[in-house]
């Protein structure tokens, strides 16, 4: 599966549970980990880990097995790794505090060319 199948996998399990505000970002000349980052909302903790749970459901279907997911336990923000693809789930008041689209977007420190 290359990137681009991987990355449309993950908005369509974020889309089959009602996540919202979904943001993709590409990284791949920022990051060394990653080259996608797809950033997504759910309005509560149980919605979170669906989401979550879906992504991972729909990965390992199509033959992708997950490097690794954090934050499941709480699901305030669950990180799902499936290596070209990094998926942030988060409820809005996480999101809005740590505010990754301004961190890894076109307008952040990383992005600005020196």
């Amino acid at each position: 599966m290359n990137g681009e199948q991987l990355k449309q996998l993950v908005v369509d399990a974020i889309e089959d549970v009602k996540g919202i505000d979904v943001k993709i970002l590409d990284v791949s000349g920022q990051s060394s980990v990653t080259d996608v980052m797809v950033i997504a909302s759910g309005n509560t903790a149980r919605q979170v880990k669906a989401i979550a749970d879906n992504i991972i459901e729909k990965a390992k279907a199509a033959g992708v097995k997950p490097l690794g997911v954090e934050g499941e336990q709480h699901a305030e923000w669950v990180l799902v790794d499936l290596g070209d693809v990094v998926a942030h789930i988060m409820q809005p008041s996480i999101r809005d505090f740590y505010n990754l689209e301004k961190l890894w977007g076109e307008a952040s420190p990383a992005a600005v060319e020196k």
